[in-house]
């Protein structure tokens, strides 16, 4: 190499000269680099000889670090002029130098896809020929979980998933450093998925409800008792199978033993009544695991999930860990690193390895949930990002960095925050507020302060709902229990609903039915500022940028608001019902209907373009489902007051006086549909003063 070359230039004839074997992920992280030469300059590269990049393993003499995944790039004094080799030391340290090649020089964005950012197009990239070096990560093994992904397994016609889905979710993972994932939740053994995620060069692991990535022992065996105690065979049998199948593979192996349907296995198994029973099966099954592992993978990386009983069972002293296995320590859903809530119980146990343990930890962490009460699917993290840095650096700070597992959810409502979390494995620590500004000043060239100041007000404006700062609300706040107080009131039952006590307190229904309507109200106003000053941002913008405003995050305010509206009319319609006024629970009944249908028709101008169909199927939050649960009450509330004939109302309160006395019935049999009726009562009473 000589002292003093001159910069590369880089334009739509460079060639690029691939010295490293032909590997599936090479030829995968190829492709990307195709397609991004083609979009900056219009051609497709040309490939072979006399290149002016080369891309090649390390060789001794070389820049490029000794650590997994390392890169670098250094610049040689070729025949034609300046050479660019990018150098690997490993396969992820090709594609990684591949990308961060595509991202710095070519200017593509690491959410490029799902920001719908186009690269600039150019005629020409002066490139100064200083080397550079990567920095080695501070997580070593780090990725996403696409759990949940109701909106990813919808957004095309073909189940499970295909190509065309996953890869852009495996592309970003890789484009923001990630080398791990857990390639969806319970999808179907013959998907896609996994395999391509294999043959991008990702590491896979598991959910810890599957242990090894084995079948569910009740799916593999129906009709049998999912007991370890009364079936070991059957168990191991199915764990020897996920092994055989993945051997080859790159895995991070979860041992685990949970039961069926993610929940303590002693729900199926009964005769572990002790935490010493318990903890002693659980330990004896993770080795057994761990065993089988060791006796066909050589060196195997093998994780396990510190989540719920067990993490309680483990600081108890009843399990024991085998040396070398991560320990993975989970936050509660909300971003907090403690134990999280089941139903009304909320120990908030903290979550992390204590000062002292030994052997490697890791965390698992949220940045979107579903847990149907008040987590955040379908919008982004209700907390401020502050919060998410000071757990993950506090997480770090006792030792548990060697693995973070983010739940990506369905990736597009959650860029910042998976934003965010790459720069915290990548540097081990973030400035929320500079992270902030750069996601935006990637995304919009005006309007960069203001937009700023939407995502922060974002975070103000989600429902405090508790004591502690992650008591924030998502978008399932303003749907699952709306639907529980629904179900609650037309089942005919005024005791305290037991499953609302996590939230309200224990107080009586029509109490708890205050309690919410007063955290929706008190939240509106809040909400509808945000969304009058997000659209008079956008009307600033271009048209591409206005649009990528909406999708990403006006579509959450607009969530936001018409699900407090919602749920505060349908509370509404409930205390009016309860002193037996029913036109007017019947008039707050449909503005609950009309509120949440809103946030339908505000997810469904986001799904334009090549966003068309992604949120049909929302199954989780459901806005449909509150929508037909609305719709009941209101019919149940007209049948209160207007039955049989569904005329009561309308001659009580809207026919002429003049006409009350003397109409025929046999010109008025064609009732008003609840729609119109209320509207015509709500502009009855309202003038009234009622």
């Amino acid at each position: 190499m000589r002292e003093g070359l001159s910069g590369l230039i880089i334009n739509a004839a460079t060639g690029y000269d691939i010295r490293t074997e032909w590997s599936t992920p090479i030829k995968h992280v190829w492709s990307m680099v195709v397609r991004d030469h083609e979009a900056v300059f219009g051609e497709i590269p040309r490939l072979g000889g006399n290149a002016g990049i080369v891309i090649r393993y390390a060789k001794e003499g070389d820049l490029c670090p000794d650590w997994a995944e390392g890169f670098c790039f250094q610049f040689v004094d070729g025949e034609a002029g300046p050479m660019l080799h990018i150098i690997g030391r490993d396969e992820l340290g090709v594609i990684y130098g591949l990308l961060h090649y595509s991202h710095t020089v070519l200017g593509v964005d690491p959410f490029w896809f799902w920001a719908e950012l186009a690269p600039a197009k150019r005629d020409s990239i002066l490139v100064p020929a200083i080397p550079y070096v990567s920095v080695e990560s501070k997580v070593r093994y780090r990725g996403w979980f696409v759990n949940d992904e109701v909106c990813l397994i919808g957004w095309k016609e073909q189940y499970p998933p295909s190509e065309e889905v996953w890869m852009p979710v495996f592309e970003a993972l890789l484009r923001c450093g990630g080398n791990m994932v857990i390639p969806g939740t319970d999808l179907p053994k013959t998907g896609i998925h996994a395999k391509l995620a294999a043959e991008m060069g990702l590491w896979i692991t598991h959910h810890h409800a599957e242990p090894l990535g084995a079948e569910m022992f009740l799916r593999a065996f129906p009709g049998k008792q999912a007991s370890y105690k009364e079936h070991p065979e059957l168990f191991e049998q199915l764990w020897r199978e996920a092994i055989e199948h993945q051997k080859k593979d790159k895995i991070v192996w979860v041992l685990s033993f949970r039961g069926q349907g993610d929940k303590p296995f002693w729900e199926n198994d009964p005769a572990f009544d002790t935490p010493e029973k318990r903890g002693r099966l659980i330990s004896s099954v993770v080795q057994k695991q761990y065993d089988m592992i060791a006796e066909q993978v050589d060196q195997p990386v093998c994780s396990m999930a510190m989540y719920g009983e067990i993490a309680e069972l483990y600081k108890q002293g009843h399990i024991q860990v085998p040396d070398g296995v991560i320990k993975m320590w989970a936050d509660n859903g909300y971003g907090k690193m403690v134990s999280r809530r089941h139903g009304n119980l909320n120990l908030r146990v903290p979550a992390l390895p204590e000062i002292g343990d030994e052997g490697k930890n890791g965390v698992y962490y949220h940045v979107t949930f579903h847990d149907l009460q008040a987590s955040n699917h379908l919008t982004q993290f209700p907390a401020s990002a502050q919060l998410i840095v000071d757990e993950l650096s506090n997480a770090f700070a006792v030792g548990a960095s060697g693995y973070l597992l983010v739940n990506a959810g369905n990736i597009l409502p959650h860029l910042y925050t998976l934003d965010l979390c790459a720069q915290l494995w990548r540097d081990g620590k973030a400035d929320a507020d500079t992270q902030l500004r750069s996601f935006v000043e990637r995304f919009y060239s005006s309007e960069q302060e203001s937009i700023i100041r939407l995502y922060q007000d974002y975070a103000e404006n989600t429902i405090h709902y508790g004591p502690n700062d992650d008591d924030r609300a998502g978008d399932e706040f303003y749907h699952h229990p709306a639907r529980m107080i629904v179900g609650h009131w037309l089942q005919g039952r005024t005791d305290t609903n037991t499953r609302l006590i996590w939230a309200s307190g224990d107080v009586s229904f029509i109490e708890q039915v205050k309690w919410f309507r007063q955290k929706a109200e008190q939240a509106i106003p809040g909400w509808e500022q945000l969304l009058k000053q997000g659209i008079a941002v956008a009307d600033r913008l271009t048209e591409v940028e206005r649009n990528r405003l909406a999708v990403q995050l006006l579509v959450q305010i607009e969530l936001h608001l018409s699900g407090c509206k919602g749920l505060a009319s349908i509370c509404a319609a409930y205390e009016s019902c309860h002193v037996e006024q029913y036109p007017q629970a019947f008039i707050h009944a449909s503005h609950a209907i009309w509120n949440y249908t809103a946030g339908q028709e505000a997810l469904d101008r986001a799904a334009t373009g090549q966003w068309d169909n992604f949120y049909r199927a929302d199954w989780l939050t459901n806005i449909a489902n509150t929508v037909n649960h609305c719709e009941t009450a209101r019919k149940f509330l007209r049948l209160q007051g207007d039955s049989p004939d569904m005329f009561l109302w309308y001659k009580e309160y809207l026919m002429p006086e003049t006409e009350k006395h003397i109409y025929l019935e046999n010109t008025h049999r064609n009732p008003l549909q609840d729609d119109e009726l209320a509207k015509r009562l709500d502009e009855r009473f309202n003038s009234a003063g009622h």
